[in-house]
C-alpha cells in the first residue's frame, strides 16, 4: 500500500499558465449512434468483465488515478486519515491528491485544466462550471461513456433524473460532467425561527412571506429593542429562497440572470422583472418598519455575518434568521448560554410562500466531477469508469463516505438505522460530541470532497436531527419546486459575448437590489434603475441566451 506522503504529494503544477493554454485532445472516431468507440479490449486494463450496480468494485489489478483536492484550512488531510486507505482496501485504487487551497480553488483548477496538468478527477463541480472547458475539449464528454457505469443509470432512472441530466447537455447535445444525484432534494438554506417566542406573542409558524411579517410586527411589539429578522449572508441566502414566492430568482440563486416567462413564452431578465421590484419593495418595507437587520444584509461573517446573527439570536435581539441544519446547531450552542438549554425551541421552516404560490427552488444536483480528456486515450479508462461509478454512485459506497468502517466506527440496525459508536464523534452535527476521535477531522470520512455528492434520502436522515427530517417531510408535503428555466447551452462564442455581459449587469442588480431595500436609493428610480441595465446590455444579453434556447430546442425536438 503506497503510504500517505506518496499519495498526498502535491504534483508539479503549472499554475501561473493562462487560460489560453488549453489541452489539445486527440481525436477519437465517433460511434453511428453519436457516441465516442473506444478500443474495449485495449482500455479494460484493470477492470471488472462483469460489473453490475450495487456491487462492490475491485479492480482487477492495482490502479492509480489522480484527483484534485480541495483543502479545507480547518480540515487539514493528515497521516491518520484512514478513508484512502479503506477505499484502496476495497477497490485495489491508491488516490493521488493534487492540492488546491479552499481559498483559491475555483482559479487554481482553472489554471490546472487550461495548462493541460489538472489530474484525471476533477470533483467539487456544480452543474454550469463545467462550461468554460468544453469547448477547448479539455474534459471529457462523459456522457459518451455512461454504459460503463451501471449505478449512475440506476439511479438516474429510479429517482426519476433523466429529464434534469438532459438539461446538463452542452450545445453539441452532450454533457461534460456527473453531478452529485439526491433522491429527494429540499434547499438547504431556508429559515430557522424561534418558534417559543412566535407562540408567546401569538403568531404561529408562517407560512407566507406575509404570515411573517405579522409575525415580526407581534414580536416587536413584545421586544422592541429588537430587529427580530436577520440574514447572515450579505442578504444572499434569504433573498435567494424568498425570490421564487415572487416569481423570480435572486440572491445565491441569481444564476446566469434568466428567468423563464411562461406567459410570453421567452426568457427574460429576472432583475428587471415585476416579480422582483415586487421582491425588492416587500423587503424594504421590512427594514422602513425596523423588523429586517440591516447589518446582516451588508455585513460579511466577519463582525455582522452568521456569527454575529448568533450572538443576537442569543441576546434576544433576533428571533428569525437564515440558516441551514448546522446554522440550528450554531444558535443552539448560542442560546444555552443565554436562555439555557430546554428554554427555547429552534425550527428551521419550509421557506414562506406568496403571490407567485408556495414555490421553492427547482429540484437540483449537488457537486460532482469531471474528467480530463486524456483519460480516454487510458488502457485503464474502463476501470476508472467503473471505480468513479462505484465511488459516487453505489449506497455502500456512499455510506463509508459519510460513516466510515461498518462495525468500526458505526453500527447498522436491521431497519437501517446508523449509530455512531461512543469513541467516535462526528462533531459537525454534534454527534456524540465527547467522542475522543471525530470521524471527519481524525479518519477523513465525511469530507467535503467526496461525502457531500449523491445521497438517499435514508443516508441524508441518518446524520440530520429529526427537526431536520420533519423540515424534509414538511418541504416536500407542501411545497412546490419551481420548473427550471428552459436549457440554453450556449456555443463558445456565445459563451464569450455572454460572459462580457453577464457581470456587469450581476454586479449591477446586487448594488441596487441592496440600495433599494436598505434605503439607500428610493424606489422611485426603479424605472431608471432598469434603464440602466439595458444600457449594460440587457436585451442582448437575454436575446442572446434566448436564442441559444430556441436553437436547442429545434435540435432536440
Amino acid at each position: 500500500m503506497q503510504s500517505m506522503k506518496r499519495r498526498t504529494a502535491t504534483r508539479t503544477a503549472v499554475l501561473a499558465a493562462t487560460m489560453a493554454g488549453a489541452l489539445a485532445i486527440g481525436g477519437c472516431s465517433a460511434g453511428g449512434d453519436g457516441e465516442t468507440e473506444i478500443d474495449v479490449e485495449a482500455q479494460s486494463v484493470g477492470a471488472m468483465e462483469e460489473f453490475a450496480a450495487d456491487e462492490q468494485f475491485t479492480a482487477t489489478e492495482p490502479l492509480e488515478i489522480s484527483m484534485l483536492w480541495t483543502d479545507w484550512p480547518e480540515v487539514p488531510v493528515t497521516d491518520d486519515w484512514e478513508v484512502f486507505d479503506v477505499i484502496e482496501e476495497r477497490t485495489g485504487v491508491a488516490l493521488e491528491l493534487t492540492h488546491v487551497p479552499f481559498s483559491d480553488a475555483t482559479e487554481k483548477r482553472s489554471l490546472l485544466i487550461s495548462a493541460g496538468d489538472a489530474p484525471t478527477v476533477i470533483p467539487l463541480v456544480y452543474t454550469g462550471e463545467e462550461e468554460p472547458f468544453v469547448s477547448s475539449g479539455a474534459v471529457l464528454p462523459i456522457s459518451d461513456y455512461i454504459e460503463y457505469m451501471p449505478n449512475f443509470r440506476k439511479y438516474v432512472e429510479e429517482w426519476d433524473l433523466g429529464e434534469m441530466i438532459d438539461r446538463l447537455k452542452q450545445s453539441d447535445g452532450k454533457y461534460y460532467m456527473l453531478p452529485g444525484l439526491q433522491e429527494v432534494s429540499v434547499p438547504v438554506f431556508s429559515m430557522i425561527i424561534r418558534k417559543d417566542v412566535f407562540d408567546e406573542v401569538g403568531a404561529p409558524a408562517p407560512e407566507t412571506w406575509e404570515d411573517l411579517r405579522t409575525g415580526l410586527e407581534l414580536i416587536k411589539e413584545a421586544y422592541p429593542d429588537s430587529t427580530p429578522l436577520a440574514d447572515g449572508f450579505e442578504g444572499q441566502s434569504m433573498l435567494n429562497y424568498a425570490a421564487h414566492a415572487f416569481g423570480t430568482q435572486a440572491g445565491w440563486g441569481f444564476g446566469d440572470g434568466t428567468i423563464w416567462n411562461e406567459e410570453a413564452g421567452e426568457l427574460e431578465y429576472a432583475g428587471a422583472s415585476e416579480g422582483y421590484r415586487d421582491m425588492v419593495e416587500f423587503f424594504h418595507g421590512l427594514v422602513e418598519d425596523g423588523l429586517l437587520d440591516t447589518e446582516s444584509f451588508t455585513a460579511a461573517d466577519a463582525g455582522g455575518g452568521a456569527a454575529d446573527v448568533a450572538e443576537k439570536m442569543a441576546a434576544d435581539r433576533v428571533f428569525a434568521a437564515s440558516g441551514s441544519n448546522g446554522t440550528v446547531n450554531e444558535f443552539a450552542t448560542a442560546l444555552d448560554e443565554t436562555a439555557g438549554a430546554g428554554q427555547y425551541e429552534l425550527v428551521q421552516i419550509a421557506p414562506p410562500g406568496g403571490e407567485a404560490g408556495m414555490l421553492v427552488e427547482p429540484r437540483n444536483f449537488w457537486n460532482g466531477f469531471m474528467l480530463s480528456a486524456d483519460i480516454a486515450e487510458s488502457p485503464n479508462f474502463v476501470a476508472t469508469l467503473q471505480f468513479l461509478d462505484w465511488l459516487y454512485y453505489n449506497p455502500d459506497a456512499r455510506e463509508m463516505l459519510r460513516w466510515g468502517v461498518e462495525g468500526e466506527t458505526y453500527d447498522k440496525a436491521a431497519d437501517g438505522t446508523i449509530t455512531l459508536k461512543p469513541e467516535y464523534s462526528y462533531d459537525d452535527f454534534n454527534i456524540n460530541p465527547d467522542g475522543a476521535t471525530d470521524i471527519k477531522t481524525d479518519l477523513g470520512w465525511a469530507n467535503d470532497v467526496l461525502a457531500g455528492s449523491t445521497e438517499s434520502r435514508a443516508l441524508k436522515e441518518s446524520y440530520n436531527a429529526p427537526q431536520f427530517v420533519e423540515y424534509i417531510d414538511t418541504v416536500l408535503s407542501t411545497r412546490t419546486p419551481r420548473d427550471p428555466n428552459p436549457p440554453a447551452p450556449l456555443d463558445e462564442a456565445e459563451l464569450e459575448q455572454a460572459s462580457l455581459l453577464s457581470t456587469p449587469l450581476s454586479d449591477a442588480v446586487r448594488t441596487a437590489t441592496l440600495q433599494f431595500i436598505l434605503g439607500d436609493r428610493d424606489l422611485s428610480e426603479w424605472d431608471a434603475y432598469v434603464a440602466e441595465l439595458e444600457a449594460a446590455g440587457m436585451t442582448t444579453y437575454v436575446d442572446l441566451i434566448d436564442g441559444a434556447r430556441e436553437r436547442f430546442a429545434e435540435q432536440n425536438g
